[in-house]
């Protein structure tokens, strides 16, 4: 059974193809088991656009609950957090491990670092596909 966050929040923008989401933070955050890797605990107010084939069917002001299944959460920490560091602490030691020089072997654990970026960034669209949130009229 998937676990699924959810967050009640406010239309304030509707365009083809997606609705725009306010997210008011409350205090039962704290109590939420995904609170940490959500990331609507740290601050007041989030904005967010949501894509969504119903676009149509909101108005600005309605209430909606906007839901993400927290596996999926924990997928985007490991690609934004893990992987990156991963990347630039393996790269540093490898070089370093290999007599280069802590200059060069820092520029190179950057270098490795720009290039995974790169690709994240290109594959943008694949992984907004994949990490996309849901929404339902309350």
């Amino acid at each position: 059974m998937q676990q699924v966050a959810k967050h009640i929040g406010k239309v304030n923008g509707i365009r083809p193809g997606a609705v725009s989401v306010v997210i008011e933070s409350i205090s039962a955050c704290a109590a939420c088991e995904a609170h940490s890797k959500c990331g609507f605990s740290e601050s007041k107010e989030k904005q967010m656009e949501i894509e969504t084939p119903l676009w149509n069917e909101y108005q600005e002001g309605d209430t909606v609950e906007v839901q993400i299944n927290q596996g999926l959460g924990l997928m985007a920490v490991l690609w934004a957090y893990l992987l990156p560091a991963i990347l630039l602490l393996a790269s540093l030691m490898l070089t370093l491990l290999n007599g280069m020089g802590e200059g060069l072997s820092i520029l190179i654990a950057f270098g490795v670092l720009l290039i995974y970026l790169i690709i994240l960034y290109a594959n943008r669209h694949r992984l907004q596909r994949r990490f996309s949130f849901q929404i339902e009229k309350i």
